[in-house]
């Protein structure tokens, strides 16, 4: 199958606003959008975050019917559209990630270049800014640090669990 001629970033710039629009319309947020070529297909993987509950299946459903025919007739090539939750332990991916995720439990990994021991820890993001860093309040024991973008290997959220106990 030959390769479609496909300007990705002209496809995203003019479909981000709509899948904005449409996120926004129902209280979510789009966190990633990709539009990728798998095994010579292309595909549309949108990720979506709610601030206030669990993405649930409706959620991605009625996304789905408000955003692909309008997208069918933005994209100049055949594609299968993804929209699903990020989920529950996602490895951050942008800085813009960090200010939806403010406030929640992350599992940091330093590069080996860092100054800051240990390497691996749990903390809960404060803030960020491009030009400071990331700041954050480690967990044990509890302490505010900030680290340079440079620094970082991987900031993945890494919530907490609570599993109810049966009475007896």
């Amino acid at each position: 199958m030959p390769k479609e001629n496909v300007n990705k970033a002209q496809i995203m710039k003019t479909i981000m606003p709509v899948i904005e629009k449409a996120a926004e319309f129902d209280g979510l947020l789009p966190v990633e959008t990709d539009f990728v070529q798998e095994a010579g297909q292309w595909t549309l993987k949108v990720f979506l975050y709610n601030p206030a509950t669990p993405i649930t299946h409706a959620d991605c459903e009625n996304i789905t019917k408000k955003i692909e025919s309008v997208l069918e007739e933005l994209i100049p090539v055949q594609f299968r559209l993804e929209v699903s939750s990020p989920g529950t332990e996602r490895k951050l991916k942008s800085d813009k990630e960090y200010g939806i995720f403010k406030g929640e439990r992350v599992k940091v990994k330093l590069k080996k270049s860092a100054q800051t021991e240990p390497r691996t820890f749990l903390a809960k993001i404060k803030d960020y800014k491009e030009s400071d860093g990331l700041l954050l309040e480690t967990l044990d024991p509890p302490e505010e640090i900030k680290i340079k973008n440079e620094d970082i290997s991987s900031v993945k959220l890494e919530p907490e669990y609570e599993f109810n106990k049966k009475k007896k």
